[in-house]
């Protein structure tokens, strides 16, 4: 297969059209993707077009739940001590290929250690660092957590923990272990082109890499080999649009089969229309505005906790979200276990928040707010729910300006520690565990990367590292009710709502669902021609 970059009208004409002999589905996604390379980011946008249609992992969530099943390891064991993880890698796993690399040989052990070592910092894989902060990696705690990883044969892969773990398997399923070639990789340092592993990607899942006009469109080709077997789709095309309206007038003209995160205000219509699904569920998101808490005003708890009280969430959800979404009260979902629904938090009170902030000496005060830029669940509209949150400050006392900046440009910038202000985010969970929530935003050790908040709070901490120790299903629940109590009481961030995820197809798209992660698969998927 030949890697070519294609012009923007000539890549959507041929993904709308495909040809004669294949059969094509076009995806309008709302966002570019950073890089091709899943552990070198966080961002869905970029999980789609990377880990969810080129790799795999060794463990995988079945699609449409959070259940883990097999994926390139077919069957595992954990020891009694809860310590040591041993996987056994599936045969006969082949690697695709490009103009530039043909693998010779299968997938094996090397590819598994690899993959996570390179993401360790240790100097052997500095050739691999250039730009890379291993964010995800470093934010859900594996290098506190592991202690080694070791080829046992070349099908046999054992992590070695420093205590139990109990997420453990869980992050193995998440889209920064994706299995990458080390044969690709080795070559790659050899002709000194080690940015290709991000750039052209080859992997092991359903769909290959074809092309990439950026901010335009990617293509993908089904994978003939695939372990798991072609895919119904020959040829897979990412529309990148990044306007809702326009999103959604590509379906209707059937420029698109599939488009995500329509505007709330279209979604009654859309029911109507009798040539397309409209398929929506809960997501275990939220959406939030969190403060850069070692920056005046906002390192005291206490301008933080006025600037909640000021918030009406309830006007933001009528104006922004229209019925597809709840005033979210918790830094948790109220669908992940153990979530706090005894939480005591800060009501709205605007009298009282502009009087905190005048006895503060914080009124008059200049913030700089932060508008996403992407329509997400968790957050339709960025931009309108910073003018909202900017006239609620404005009653209370504070100044704001809006900035917003490119997607891949406003996530980079915005986990900067030195950032200032306050960052409009949210977060989707990858599974129903709330470690993989409570860890890479607001632990001590996710500072630099998700948690924008820089908050680092040692008592909320010790919660979370005790809780990944706990098997007990219960005792675990009330460490992490606890954790919520106390990040609710020093208020690092507002939670604003927590969104219901929608997606539209046309009715021709069979087998495509929503994920609880909302991550959106191809895998399975099939269109009537």
């Amino acid at each position: 297969m030949k890697t070519i970059i294609i012009g923007t009208t000539l890549a959507l004409s041929l993904g709308l059209a495909g040809t004669a002999y294949s059969k094509s589905l076009v995806y309008c996604s709302e966002a570019s993707p950073e890089g091709f390379d899943p552990a070198r980011y966080t961002s869905g946008s970029t999980f789609d077009a990377s880990s969810k249609t080129i790799y795999n992992r060794l463990v995988e969530y079945k699609r449409g739940s959070t259940d883990i099943v097999p994926a390139l390891a077919e069957r595992w064991e954990i020891s009694e001590d809860g310590k040591t993880y041993t996987f056994h890698l599936r045969k006969g796993v082949k690697f695709q290929e490009n103009d530039q690399f043909k693998p010779s040989r299968d997938l094996n052990a090397d590819d598994v250690v690899f993959s996570f070592e390179r993401q360790s910092g240790k100097p052997d894989f500095d050739a691999f660092a250039e730009g890379a902060a291993w964010s995800y990696y470093n934010d859900v705690g594996i290098p506190q957590s592991l202690v080694s990883i070791e080829k046992i044969d070349d099908a046999t892969v054992r992590f070695n923990l420093r205590a139990p773990n109990a997420p453990f398997l869980g992050l193995l399923a998440l889209d920064f272990a994706s299995i990458v070639s080390k044969e690709y990789a080795d070559q790659l340092v050899t002709k000194g082109r080690v940015e290709d592993l991000n750039q052209k990607p080859i992997g092991t899942g359903p769909f290959q890499f074809s092309a990439y006009q950026q901010d335009a469109a990617i293509r993908y080709q089904a994978f003939d080999d695939y372990w798991g077997g072609k895919q119904p789709i020959d040829d897979l095309i990412f529309a990148i649009t990044t306007d809702a309206a326009t999103r959604i007038q590509k379906l209707k003209a059937g420029e698109c089969q599939i488009a995500v995160y329509p505007s709330p205000a279209d979604i009654p219509d859309l029911k109507e229309n009798s040539n397309l699904n409209v398929l929506q569920r809960p997501g275990l998101n939220v959406g939030y505005l969190a403060f850069n808490t070692t920056q005046k005003p906002f390192d005291d708890p206490r301008v933080r906790r006025a600037v909640t009280q000021g918030i009406n969430k309830k006007a933001i959800l009528e104006a922004v979200y229209q019925g597809s979404g709840v005033v979210a009260e918790s830094v948790l979902p109220p669908d992940m276990a153990g979530f706090n629904r005894e939480l005591k938090t800060v009501g709205y009170d605007p009298a009282s928040a502009k009087q905190a902030i005048s006895e503060l000496g914080a009124t008059g005060q200049k913030i700089t707010l932060w508008a996403m830029p992407v329509s997400r669940p968790y957050n339709p509209n960025g931009r309108r729910t910073a003018e909202l949150l900017q006239a609620d400050l404005d009653k209370i006392g504070l100044q704001s300006e809006i900035i917003s900046f490119e997607w891949g440009e406003y996530l980079k910038r915005s986990s900067d520690p030195a950032h200032d202000g306050a960052v409009l985010a949210g977060w989707t969970a990858d599974n129903g565990d709330p470690d993989s929530f409570l860890t890479p935003l607001l632990a001590c050790a996710s500072i630099g990367g998700n948690n924008k908040a820089v908050w680092c709070n040692k008592e909320f901490d010790a919660l979370l590292e005790k809780a990944r120790a706990e098997s007990d299903p219960s005792v675990r629940t009330s460490l992490y009710e606890q954790a919520q109590q106390i990040a609710a009481d020093d208020s690092p961030w507002v939670p604003l709502a927590n969104g219901l995820i929608t997606a539209v197809t046309s009715t021709k798209v069979t087998g495509y669902q929503i994920e609880p992660s909302d991550a959106h698969r191809f895998d399975g998927v099939d269109i009537a021609e």
